[in-house]
């Protein structure tokens, strides 16, 4: 399947320069640096993945009820020939556009919306593809008192459901029940560099030793098994996919090309199955997460 390079050159310029500047490409070696790979400010984000792998995006907006949330990027389009939804996490890049999308972190308005996006989906018999790159959900007072936790909630249970073929697909930085209302899939995918995980590292070492010192937040990051190795053998994704050297963020296209030849690759297997089928491979799945760790000790 041939990328589509509209808009992307507007979003990728000067990112060769950026990489010359940064030097030489080095692997990341311990959790907390592929933590910081994950984040990196660089690293191609939702539109980016949909300016190259998808065309003719149209992208909804609002959920219906209070707002639009930038945030949540959510719509349809077409995945090569087939017509798909997609709904995924937008961070931005400049301070403009970092504060207009709230750094990424969505509202209950943005999971409202991802339910739309879900629901049409399910009446139209399309595949969904999300793409996850949050620190966590929105936990102001603000979010709190237009139902966060529902939404969320909402969102889980919808997606356990829905009885088309569903691939979440870690690009960056997956936190919390942010990441995880956008990650009920019957595959998930995941990017070398990429992370995964219940809470932040920052957050890990706050709770557990009252400290946020980089010693305690490195020990957390250890802790939490947030990398993609660690997720593979626990169970709870389903494919690594190679970065190029030194991150996505050095040869974007490139990252973006393999992670598009791994959903392809899904994709066919799962649109043979039943709508049945989708449904009890998806709660297997979820059921069976870290069994085969505990069953050799961890």
């Amino acid at each position: 399947m041939k990328p589509n390079s509209n808009g992307h050159k507007a979003r990728g310029k000067n990112r060769a320069e950026i990489a010359t500047v940064e030097g030489p490409a080095s692997e990341p070696r311990t959790a907390i640096e592929r933590v910081r790979l994950a984040r990196h400010a660089n690293r191609p984000q939702t539109l980016d993945y949909i300016d190259l792998l998808m065309r003719d995006f149209i992208e909804i907006h609002g959920d219906r009820n209070f707002a639009d949330d930038g945030a949540i990027v959510a719509g349809l389009a077409y995945f090569g020939r087939r017509a798909v939804a997609v709904v995924g996490h937008q961070r931005g890049r400049s301070t403009a556009e970092r504060i207009k999308r709230n750094f990424g972190k969505p509202l209950p308005e943005g999971y409202r919306k991802a339910t739309r996006v879900y629901e049409l989906a399910e009446r139209f018999g399309l595949p969904v593809i999300t793409l996850i790159d949050t620190q966590g959900a929105e936990s102001g007072v603000g979010a709190e008192e237009r139902g966060q936790i529902e939404a969320i909630a909402r969102n889980l249970e919808l997606m356990a459901r829905l009885t088309v073929p569903i691939i979440a697909c870690v690009i960056g930085e997956g936190g919390s029940g942010g990441a995880l209302a956008l990650g009920v899939g019957n595959v998930v995918l995941m990017q070398e560099y990429a992370c995964y995980s219940v809470i932040t590292p920052e957050g890990c070492a706050a709770i557990l030793w009252r400290e946020g010192g980089p010693e305690k937040v490195a020990e957390a990051a250890r802790a939490l098994k947030l990398t993609a190795e660690d997720l593979l053998r626990l169970g709870v994704i389903d494919e690594v996919v190679p970065e190029p050297p030194g991150g996505a963020h050095r040869e974007p296209a490139d990252a973006i090309a393999a992670l598009g030849k791994a959903i392809e690759r899904q994709l066919k297997r799962l649109v043979r199955m039943t709508p049945a089928a989708l449904v009890e491979d998806r709660a297997r799945k979820f059921a069976a997460m870290g069994t085969a760790y505990i069953a050799h000790g961890g």
